[in-house]
């Protein structure tokens, strides 16, 4: 009788993802594509807008959600703090918390890959934060109820097999619920080109002080793009360059082919469409800015920053503003 295939746990930052050139939401799926998966196990948060739910979609990866809105438990937390803060012994307790947050702060400092998310330092360190924060403030509102939810979330994937994706710092409390899960082996698992597509494209999208624009839109420019970075979201970024510097008319040109270029993509459409409204009202064409603004609303789906940014050209035309500041 063959035995089923193991549990693998992929370990998810969230929007962290954006900042890891060799650990991104590319290389989440490249991952999940190397372990032969044809859909994954969603045991992390819920956020409609996580980098990895657009690359899953890509590679035509099937997402089950199986982890519940623990946003409650958020709230609770945020009125337990309050609530000490008001007491020298809960102060107390709060600064021995905090000091467990520097300390996981410091933990995850630096470069992610795989081989660092999975190390023995990595879970054990993770373990240590939450036992230190259970001994702070006790399980329940204080660790937002750590124990109640790792429960929850192990019932729902109990006896299931394949991949699913975790937040790293379930990890440790899973695999000690999970006898049958396992990490995926980092030395077979490195980044493959698109992961490096995907880092580019999320450096280009998060400009800093200093940056060499002129290196960026050129490295943009040398690349065609593949299924899971298309080249309509290279254009979309290198537009966004555009704009940081007032040209006006070469970021329309981008995101008008951009727009053409969309196919079937999850949260591109919204983002190019409310940007290029933007650049539509900044040129003084209300009018078509306006109706830009409404089709990013009758999507069928946009992503928050996408919907706010057309809510609020709606209500007043978006104007440039490239005043350095003081």
């Amino acid at each position: 009788m063959s035995r089923p295939a193991p549990l693998i746990l992929i370990p998810d930052l969230g929007d962290l993802l954006r900042l890891q050139p060799q650990y991104n939401a590319v290389t989440v799926t490249e991952l999940a594509l190397h372990l032969g998966a044809s859909g994954v196990l969603w045991l992390s948060g819920p956020d409609p807008d996580h980098p990895a739910r657009d690359t899953f979609a890509a590679a035509r990866l099937e997402v089950v959600e199986l982890a519940p809105d623990w946003a409650w438990a958020e709230a609770e937390h945020a009125e337990l703090s309050g609530f000490m803060q008001q007491y020298p012994q809960g102060q107390a307790r709060l600064r021995q918390a905090g000091q467990a947050e520097r300390e996981l702060e410091a933990l995850l400092h630096g470069g992610m890959t795989l081989e660092r998310l999975t190390s023995p330092e990595m879970l054990s360190g993770l373990a240590a934060y939450h036992a230190a924060l259970a001994e702070a403030l006790e399980e329940g509102p204080g660790t937002r109820w750590q124990v109640r939810r790792l429960d929850t979330l192990a019932a729902a994937v109990e006896g299931r097999t394949g991949v699913a994706l975790v937040a790293l710092d379930d990890l440790p409390g899973l695999l000690e619920r999970l006898p049958q899960a396992s990490l995926p082996d980092a030395a077979h698992c490195a980044p493959g080109e698109s992961s490096r597509l995907r880092a580019l494209a999320d450096r280009a999208l998060l400009l800093q002080g200093g940056d060499d624009l002129s290196a960026l839109l050129a490295a943009l420019e040398r690349e065609t793009g593949d299924r899971l970075t298309p080249k309509a979201e290279l254009q979309y970024a290198a537009a966004g360059i555009h704009l940081a510097v007032g040209d006006l008319p070469s970021a329309r040109s981008l995101l008008e082919a951009a727009a053409h270029g969309l196919k079937n993509e999850r949260s591109l459409p919204g983002l190019v469409l409310a940007r290029l409204g933007q650049v539509r009202d900044a040129q003084g064409e209300r009018d078509l800015a306006t109706r830009t603004y409404r089709a990013v609303l009758a999507l069928n789906f946009a992503p928050k920053v996408a919907r706010e940014a057309a809510q609020v050209g709606l209500a007043e035309a978006f104007t440039l503003d490239l005043t350095p500041a003081r």
